[in-house]
């Protein structure tokens, strides 16, 4: 596809060439220049970025375990693996006894 340069127009690149190349609406691009030849590439987000929607649903996740601290609904820290087993073994049978009660109606 070629499209012709403008003075007072920024360049643009048409739909089909961003569908094909995958680039979507909020997407940033890098510009690389090697004598007459630009490149227009993808930049992807660093280590340490996150979309808008991974970012609240990260904060969501951190929101419910606070409130499922403050609650009390923790366990831990343990001194040893045995008392981490045994822990989990006694919430383990909660669990089936709750399972139990429902099945048994």
């Amino acid at each position: 596809m070629t499209v012709t340069l403008k003075s007072k127009t920024p360049l643009t690149v048409p739909a089909r060439v961003r569908q094909e190349a995958g680039l979507k609406s909020g997407d940033q691009v890098e510009f690389r220049v090697s004598g007459r030849v630009i490149r227009i590439v993808p930049k992807p987000p660093s280590a340490d970025e996150y979309t808008p929607a991974e970012r609240r649903a990260i904060d969501r996740g951190i929101a419910q375990s606070e409130k499922e601290y403050q609650q009390g609904k923790n366990a831990g820290p343990f001194d040893t693996a045995q008392a981490f087993l045994a822990d989990l073994h006694r919430e383990s049978a909660k669990l089936d006894t709750r399972k139990r009660k429902r099945t048994g109606k």
